[in-house]
């Protein structure tokens, strides 16, 4: 562990990106023992900051933070050590954490804290935090163009190669992304492979690819929802489960039901796509015959 550290983290600059990661724990987790604790009205345990009768949400110190710190680093970008850098993201993260635990909030508008939309914090915490320790481990996007004798050669052919390449993975992932497949064209920028596999596999029924792919297709539409709902379940079933665990409602059963219930909501055939403008529909060619015969 010490070896790795010296070695992989701090020899390679990484140090804050840790210290940044560790932050952000410590931040989500502090932060979740003390809305519990304030939920169960401890009364050793400080409850909500108010000024006067408004709630102040912990979401407003994160900003603040965030906005402190971000400027921290860049003001000490240039003649910054690894030290100053490290406690600077130590906070920034723990600020980020605070702000990521209320993002349902700010994607709602509205304080949907311990409803069911409020798991779309827990959701962002996720893919931070997966996000991050992918850096950490020193996987990149496009990974497989980090080879030394393939970035070093300045032969225009190389370089055009890099680009088509990097516009080649940009477009699959748009594709991904498209047929609903976020965490796969998430991690397939940091390995490729599975931006192919999301591409050519069918896309979830409820993405805009359903939408424009699928909307006159009913039986491919039928095969997409079947799928998703078999695929989805152990995932929903496990997902739910640790959010229940993190949220405080850890329950095996309340697991099954409420992921069928998601599933049912959830998993559903998208809108059919409009029909296009008849000004943009091809005329028939008596259409054509009667506009030609009434202009003569």
């Amino acid at each position: 562990m010490q070896r790795w550290l010296e070695d992989e983290v701090i020899a390679r600059g990484r140090l804050p990106l840790l210290c940044f990661l560790l932050g952000f724990i410590l931040g989500f987790v502090v932060i979740r023992i003390s809305v519990r604790l304030i939920r169960a009205k401890v009364r050793w345990w400080p409850g909500n900051i108010k000024a006067g009768d408004t709630h102040i949400h912990h979401m407003v110190f994160g900003v603040i933070t965030v906005l402190l710190t971000g400027i921290g680093l860049i003001a000490t970008a240039e003649d910054s050590t690894q030290v100053t850098s490290s406690v600077l993201a130590a906070l920034f993260g723990i600020g980020a954490a605070l702000v990521l635990d209320e993002f349902a909030l700010i994607f709602y508008l509205r304080d949907v804290y311990w409803e069911e939309q409020g798991r779309t914090s827990v959701d962002a915490v996720f893919v931070a935090l997966a996000v991050t320790g992918l850096l950490l481990l020193g996987v990149q996007p496009a990974t497989f163009l980090d080879y030394d004798d393939f970035r070093q050669s300045r032969g225009i052919g190389v370089r055009i190669a890099l680009l088509a390449t990097l516009v080649l993975n940009l477009l699959l992932a748009g594709v991904v992304i498209a047929k609903g497949k976020i965490w796969t064209g998430l991690f397939g920028m940091f390995f490729t492979p599975l931006l192919l596999i999301g591409a050519i596999r069918l896309s979830r029924p409820g993405s805009p690819w359903a939408r424009w792919r699928y909307g006159n297709r009913p039986k491919t539409m039928g095969r997409a929802i079947a799928r998703e709902r078999r695929y989805r379940r152990p995932v929903v079933r496990a997902k739910i489960f640790i959010q229940d665990l993190i949220a405080g409602k850890p329950d095996v059963e309340h697991a099954r039901t409420a992921a069928e219930a998601e599933l049912q909501r959830t998993v559903v055939a998208a809108p059919p796509a409009p029909p296009p403008h008849p000004h943009l529909l091809p005329r028939r060619r008596a259409d054509v015959t009667a506009d030609t015969s009434a202009g003569e």
